[in-house]
């Protein structure tokens, strides 16, 4: 592509030396540049790209773009100035490939809880629609029935329009994505178009990145203040900050509830630990989800479902077929009448929602038993919370490892029982080992008990210092229910 094609996807500031040049590659990577590339220089969380300027170029980059261009700047490069090199990429990334994001129904799904589990059912509608359709999420990347390993919930620009675009060569119309408050603030969804955007909740997470739950709001908002005037959102009106969300942006608003009036209505006609009977606007369905989270889910992809055009009187029928996303409430039933749940929940909300939505199931008749933990190097603000919400609600509490990292996996756990009173922490057991305490659980447990395993869900590793092992909690409950 020539390079002043490619530019006309941004706004420069300024520009020294030849435009009409042909571009071979882009990256922000200057150890992927050779001959022929057009390099950005980035200013990253840890790096930033303008000091990796001079090796892009010794590699061969012919074209930079960057905010600040050096002093010494090399003759045998060209040189784009822009504001910021972050937001350029992302349209960069676009135009190279195509606009692919113009060439989909791309749907984006934000808030702290619920984004995996929407995006998915909005991939799975579409295909039950018979449209071709790809997935951009936390656990899998998908397009069509090809599955791609997932490393970031949003990837980064070049990879995420890559992505788009082979959806687009493999005939997809229809993309659903979650995006993350990380990838909002970062600029990594500059350039994309989006058909719709869904907002889920608001509660703390990430504060160890954003510092303040404001920042994190303001991180969540833009992406819904750039979504274009032909886009709609949908926003949760029982989240407080379900209208704050939306407050800004120039697409058509659109609410769901479970507790308000609103433009898409759920109500929870029956609920069990194996499915519920949930009511969309006044039409009755069977699902095989459980919980007011799931219920709140269901109803963001009935709205979506709605908007995007499907068929009114077939998308009941349709809803009635999704299945739960894996590690998202997923149950596992011992030979003995114990059932286990193994949920992603990782956030003081999550944690009382999945708790919550057990116990309007089976009340007092039973015991619940939580394994749960936090992770290393993370917002530490919350491990008391989570502590507390899960003592709160669960007969016996088991305190376990997260994904440690580089902290003491003992100190963790300290830091979680701050949240609980002494009566709490008499009910409480701490094993440092997250197998023994998960087989641990199993022991205790009576036949009709419920045992919650909370924090990674889908995961399938555990980080401990510098080493990623092989962990699932979905193996484990298996092995000690010898399923």
């Amino acid at each position: 592509m020539i390079l002043s094609e490619l530019l006309s996807a941004i706004i420069t500031e300024e520009i020294i030396g030849d435009s009409d040049l042909d571009i071979v590659s882009l990256t922000a990577d200057s150890r992927q540049c050779r001959p022929g590339t057009l390099f950005v220089a980035v200013r990253g969380v840890n790096v930033d790209g303008h000091n990796f300027i001079r090796q892009a170029i010794d590699n061969g980059a012919t074209a930079v773009v960057c905010e600040e261009i050096p002093a010494d700047s090399a003759a045998s490069a060209t040189w784009i100035k822009v504001a910021n090199s972050s937001v350029a990429l992302g349209f960069l990334a676009s135009q190279w490939f195509g606009n692919p994001s113009r060439k989909l129904t791309l749907i984006g799904v934000t808030g702290t809880n619920g984004k995996t589990t929407i995006a998915t059912l909005i991939y799975e509608m579409a295909r039950l629609n018979n449209r071709r359709a790809g997935l951009l999420s936390t656990v899998v990347n998908k397009i069509e029935d090809q599955e791609i390993p997932s490393t970031h919930t949003t990837p980064d620009p070049i990879e995420l329009n890559d992505l788009l675009h082979r959806m687009v060569e493999a005939g997809c119309s229809v993309a659903a994505m979650e995006v993350s408050s990380h990838a909002a603030h970062q600029h990594r969804i500059a350039g994309l178009h989006f058909a719709g955007g869904i907002f889920t909740n608001l509660t703390r997470d990430h504060l160890d990145y954003h510092k303040t739950f404001e920042a994190y709001l303001a991180a969540k908002q833009i992406f819904f203040n750039n979504l274009p005037k032909d886009a709609f959102a949908l926003t949760n009106i029982d989240d407080r900050n379900g209208m704050i969300m939306v407050q800004n942006t120039r697409a058509k608003v659109y609410t769901y509830s479970l507790r308000s009036d609103a433009d898409f209505r759920g109500r929870i006609v029956e609920n069990r630990l194996d499915g519920m009977a949930i009511s969309f606007n006044g039409i009755d369905i069977e699902t095989m989800f459980t919980g007011r989270f799931n219920a709140s889910n269901l109803t963001a992809v009935y709205g979506a479902s709605v908007l995007m055009g499907y068929d009114r009187e077939r998308i009941p029928v349709e809803m009635s077929r999704l299945i739960p996303v894996a590690g998202r409430f997923q149950t596992f039933r011992s030979r003995d009448g114990i059932t286990a749940i193994v949920d992603y929940a990782h956030t003081p909300d999550a944690l009382v929602n999945v708790l919550d939505a057990i116990r309007d199931i089976v009340g007092n008749r039973c015991s619940v038993i939580t394994v749960c933990g936090c992770g290393g190097n993370r917002d530490k603000g919350k491990r008391p919370l989570m502590a507390e919400a899960a003592a709160r609600r669960s007969d016996r509490l088991i305190l376990t490892s997260d994904n440690p990292r580089n902290e003491d996996p003992a100190a963790i756990i300290d830091d979680m029982k701050t949240g609980l009173t002494p009566e709490q922490l008499a009910g409480t057991l701490s094993i440092v080992d997250r197998r023994e305490a998960i087989r641990t659980a199993a022991a205790l447990a009576q036949p009709g008990d419920v045992i919650l395993i909370a924090g990674k869900g889908h995961e399938t590793y555990q980080i401990i210092g510098p080493v990623t092992n092989h962990f699932d909690d979905r193996e484990e409950i298996s092995a000690a229910f010898n399923l």
